[in-house]
């Protein structure tokens, strides 16, 4: 049939040929006009009959376009009417005016007009009101994509139940490595017989063996202290749901002279490639035992990460070796650079400035030119006794620079070595730290999640009572021609005393030894009672801070300032130590304001709960004993509602451990 443009291209041609016939008769009539009467009767016929084609065509286009006009309107209704799409138009007020039969067959009901749009799905019209173009909500029992057209007020709905439970099915059956260590298993066979060795062996294998054929995953030991599991999504929820309860069995299980064996596990989930899986699994792994093993770490694709167990003590099992291999590894690294710069955290302890005392004579004794950063403005009372002291000792106070100094020293060959945190939000300096390309991170705190990036050297012992711990067995194996003087020997010996609360918390027998090699290079211990000396105003100021303490159920004791009066973080972290001495107190928990915008939370236990894991839910963090965080924005009663929150969740099981 001939479209509309193609009758307007066969009609012009016509009148075209017409005009010039009319024309070459008037001139052959003035010539012959006989002929030109001839040829004009010809032309009338043949017009006749053109005319009538044309009325013809006109007649046939009519029809064709009537016919489909009729088809299309016929499609248009069955489609509306028959097709698997709900529509459905709405009113002003939600009460629907109109469905098609498949949206009201969806409800096994044979209407749906008259009813409002609560009695369809009560979230659709919060949907509307938020302006959401489409959404994915249930109906009666399945899953539908809800498109909204408002000016129309109009509604589509697609039925994507199968598709919905395709996604899940492809999600639970997604592939999930698992790499589990066990923790300190040369440690306690250490010496053991053959015999001994063997049912420790058997038993741990009988464990993990009944728990992998339990929930359907495949387990596979790869050596004597490693497993490799494959397991998948579904798997993986149970197992979250159980918090990992193998971790328990496993320790109460292989109990041998009140050594337990333990269970580290790094998951790698969430991702297409088996190559990924593994090296996230990998890192997980290394994120546990950072830790202190005894937990499962889950890295997330999002980078969040997940952490179950944690609930022990770590044990002391870092090794002489290591300590020699990162001695000489630091060595290497400072005599290749052409300074250092050493640097702590934010509101430095007595730990952070005497470790990196301690890094400043490495440094020294391999004839490198280092300095200390360090900011006065943001030191306690305790710390400020030990910097007056250090006043008096210039060659060594020379090394001390303030933050802004540091910047003019660096160069592409500085070392940066950040002592007692590894989070890039808690160092003195965060743009030092940025701009710093080789760095060196050493610390005794468990690791979290935000961990300073590409250091070259890492030497992070959860089982250390202190970085200065950790530091002083450093120098123990720096050259022989290395001499700590007194007052340098007496900065690290203070470190350790301070955190460890003269010996009473996180001690082990390195910690005795490491204060001992001190001693023995002059360290004055009544010179460090003398920095740790309070004086009266801050003793009233911590009894006035704890003076109305509460103690809720399991022996948690909860104090928090009523004033607006601002409070230094050692006070408030004196303050829980001063209650958990109380008889009756497990854990303690002192909420106080630190400036105008900020409130400081200090956390301290026996061990029966981890206030590490507690913190960590206020973006916190620390140790199972011994933790902190800090709010922003935020008054103390409403902190104080977030921490009841926070505890009650650890208590009820809402949060991980």
């Amino acid at each position: 049939m001939p479209s509309f443009y193609q009758k307007r291209l066969f009609r012009y041609p016509i009148i075209a040929l017409y005009g010039v016939t009319v024309i070459a008769l008037a001139i052959l009539f003035y010539y012959n006009w006989i002929l030109s009467v001839s040829c004009l009767l010809l032309t009338g016929f043949t017009l006749i009959l053109l005319i009538q084609a044309d009325a013809r065509m006109r007649e046939d286009m009519e029809g064709y376009i009537s016919t489909l006009s009729y088809r299309l309107k016929k499609v248009g209704e069955e489609a509306l009417m028959e097709m698997p799409i709900g529509i459905m138009l709405f009113n002003d007020q939600y009460f629907i005016e109109w469905t098609n039969p498949f949206l009201a067959s969806s409800f096994d009901e044979d209407t749906l007009v008259g009813r409002t749009l609560y009695d369809v799905a009560e979230g659709l019209i919060p949907l509307i009101k938020q302006e959401v173009d489409s959404e994915t909500i249930s109906l009666n029992g399945r899953k539908f994509k809800v498109i909204i057209k408002r000016e129309e007020r109009l509604l589509y709905f697609f039925d994507v139940t199968e598709q919905k439970e395709i996604e899940q099915q492809y999600k639970e059956e997604r592939t999930v490595l698992a790499l589990i260590f066990l923790d300190n298993y040369e440690e306690v066979t250490q010496g053991m017989d053959d015999q001994t060795k063997s049912t420790i062996n058997s038993e741990v294998t009988s464990l993990l063996n009944k728990w992998g054929t339990d929930h359907g995953l495949f387990l596979k030991r790869v050596s004597s202290e490693r497993f490799l599991a494959v397991l998948n999504e579904n798997i993986l929820e149970e197992l979250e749901k159980s918090k990992f309860s193998i971790l328990d069995e496993v320790r109460e299980k292989t109990a041998v002279d009140n050594i337990s064996l333990t269970l580290s596990v790094g998951i790698g989930a969430g991702h297409h490639s088996l190559q990924e899986l593994g090296d996230l699994a990998q890192s997980s792994l290394d994120l546990a035992l950072g830790r202190g093993g005894d937990q499962v770490a889950l890295k997330q694709p999002s980078g969040k990460v997940k952490f179950y167990g944690g609930k022990t003590n770590p044990m002391e099992k870092r090794t002489r070796v290591r300590a020699r291999v990162i001695s000489h590894a630091l060595t290497e690294i400072v005599t290749a650079s052409d300074k250092v710069l050493i640097m702590g955290h934010k509101y430095p302890d007595m730990d952070s400035i005497g470790a990196a005392i301690g890094v400043l004579k490495v440094a020294e004794v391999n004839d490198k030119e280092a300095y200390i950063v360090l900011d006065e403005t943001e030191i306690d009372s305790s710390v400020q006794r030990l910097v007056e002291e250090l006043k008096l000792h210039s060659e060594l106070w020379s090394h001390f620079i303030r933050p802004d100094d540091a910047l003019d020293l660096l160069t592409e060959e500085t070392v940066l070595v950040v002592v007692d945190t590894h989070k890039p939000s808690l160092v003195l300096d965060e743009k030092l730290l940025s701009r710093v390309h080789d760095k060196i991170v050493i610390d005794h705190h468990r690791r979290g999640e935000e961990f300073i990036k590409e250091p070259l050297l890492v030497y992070m012992e959860p089982y250390a009572s202190s970085t200065a711990e950790l530091v002083t067995e450093l120098l123990e194996y720096q050259p022989k021609r290395l001499k700590l003087k007194m007052i340098e020997a007496t900065a690290l010996l203070a470190g350790i005393i301070v955190d460890t609360k003269s010996f009473t918390l996180r001690t082990g027998s390195r910690t005795f030894d490491a204060a001992s090699y001190l001693r023995s290079k002059g360290a004055d211990t009544i010179l460090v009672q003398k920095f740790m000396r309070e004086d009266l105003a801050h003793f009233v100021k911590r009894a006035k801070l704890i003076q109305d303490t509460v103690v809720l159920d399991n022996g948690v004791a909860l104090s928090k300032s009523d004033s607006d009066d601002s409070f230094d973080q050692v006070i408030i972290a004196q303050a829980a130590d001063t209650l958990l001495s109380m008889s009756g107190v497990s854990a303690s928990f002192v909420i106080a304001r630190r400036n105008e915008n900020t409130v400081g939370i200090s956390a301290r236990s026996l061990g029966d709960v981890n206030v590490q894991l507690i913190m960590e839910a206020l973006d916190g963090g620390g140790h199972l004993t011994n933790a902190a965080t800090q709010l922003s924005g935020i008054t103390v009663p409403e902190a104080e509602e977030r921490l009841k929150q926070a505890i009650g969740d650890y208590f009820e099981g809402g949060i991980k451990q």
